[in-house]
């Protein structure tokens, strides 16, 4: 270690000062974060922070991932194979077990191929920069997912963004770009991850055929839980086959970890080649793989559980309804409760805690200024009588002017 000079003044510490200008301004707006601290097998009924709740927070809708025949699968491909690929897809890590669990997710969305990726975020801010670049154009609904804006930013083509849903907005952006770029992508959610509403898939699909747009749809939350098999929003909205680009993820429905692109085998190849989050990644480990590729085969022949999933959140929705709590504009298994104000959201969240539920708050940036929820995400292994109890909870905290924890 050098001796510092004498009567010099002491190092400023360059990171200290970051870390303190930022988080300062992160706490005056009312948004520090934290991790909270789970304990248990991911189920409906987990420690959190050290109390026993129901847990009403998470992704793994299905209840796939402690699953008895998932975690054998899991434990197998560890013994059988080991705990990594042992390195990129291009080089050493490209396993027979990467290619069935892709030619079986192909299959299952009817599409020619598949590529895995280690995150869904990995996966958009793969795909989009593969498919436009400068002199493109990315049409983007307002309230996609941080990894389609962070793809549209490393593409670096023209982003026309338009208002939630919208189709005349999205018709006027779709002409604006036919006329003036190369190429044009149209890049949507299937289900919004904060609002639980799907996209009017069928209509914007038209639109962006008319002006010979390309169509990317970011289905993370409907693959496992929509449609009359479980094919997603695309299904549920009778455009499965018209989707160019599928993205899903393992690590909900699916109970595993990772991503995938499906669509035709020249995506696949063009991905292989150019993709920077595929090629310069360590391959999914042989337990995540085997997981998922259980978790597809008992998704697919136990329909109840995406049934009963929705019918969970549907006596959810209905039930706060009821007590005169909105939580439009959702249609699915994500439930809003929007509050407002990131204080109020958050007291509430504690709360609710307290009285043995977790249902996160949610607040800027994740979700627009002022619009400050509860994000409510039942499970198909929850019960009616469960449901019912965190209908009567929330409830309660919704309807007094100032709840606190205990």
């Amino acid at each position: 270690m050098a001796t510092p000079v004498r009567g010099n003044p002491p190092r400023r510490d360059p990171l200290a000062d970051v870390a303190a200008e930022t988080l300062g301004a992160i706490r005056g707006r009312g948004t520090h974060r934290r991790m909270r601290v789970l304990e248990g097998a991911q189920g409906p009924r987990m420690v959190v922070d050290g109390r026993e709740v129901l847990l009403f927070a998470g992704s793994n809708y299905l209840d796939l991932a402690h699953h008895p025949e998932v975690v054998e699968a899991a434990a197998r491909a560890a013994r059988d194979h080991g705990t990594a690929a042992g390195g990129s897809r291009l080089i050493t890590g490209n396993l027979a077990l990467h290619e069935a669990l892709e030619d079986e997710l192909a299959g299952f969305l009817g599409c020619e191929a598949a590529l895995v990726f280690n995150t869904g975020y990995m996966a958009n801010v793969g795909v989009i920069p593969a498919l436009a670049g400068r002199g493109d154009a990315v049409i983007s609904d307002e309230l996609n997912h941080a990894s389609i804006i962070d793809g549209c930013r490393l593409a670096q083509a023209d982003t026309l963004v338009f208002p939630h849903n919208d189709l005349d907005a999205l018709a006027d952006r779709l002409a604006q770009a036919e006329r003036s770029h190369r190429r044009v992508l149209l890049a949507v959610d299937g289900v919004y991850s904060m609002d639980g509403d799907v996209a009017p898939l069928a209509d914007m699909i038209g639109l962006a055929r008319q002006h010979g747009a390309m169509v990317l749809l970011d289905d993370a939350h409907g693959t496992g839980t929509l449609g009359e098999e479980g094919r997603g929003s695309g299904e549920l909205c009778g455009v499965l086959r018209e989707v160019d680009v599928h993205m899903g993820t393992l690590g909900k429905s699916l109970g595993s970890f990772g991503a995938f692109v499906a669509g035709s085998g020249a995506l696949r190849e063009l991905l292989v080649n150019v993709a920077r989050s595929f090629i310069f990644s360590c391959a999914l480990a042989p337990p995540a793989i085997e997981a998922a590729r259980a978790s597809l085969r008992v998704m697919t022949r136990e329909p109840w559980r995406r049934e009963q999933l929705q019918a969970r959140a549907e006596r959810l929705r209905h039930g706060l309804a009821e007590r005169g709590i909105s939580t439009q504009p959702s249609t699915t298994h994500i439930v809003p409760v929007v509050l407002g104000d990131n204080a109020r959201a958050m007291r509430i969240c504690e709360a609710l805690l307290d009285k043995g539920f977790f249902a996160q708050g949610i607040r800027h940036p994740s979700v627009p200024e002022g619009t400050a929820r509860l994000r409510i995400t039942p499970m198909a292994s929850h019960g009616e009588a469960e449901i019912d109890a965190l209908i009567d909870a929330l409830a309660d905290l919704v309807s007094d002017p100032s709840p606190t924890a205990s």
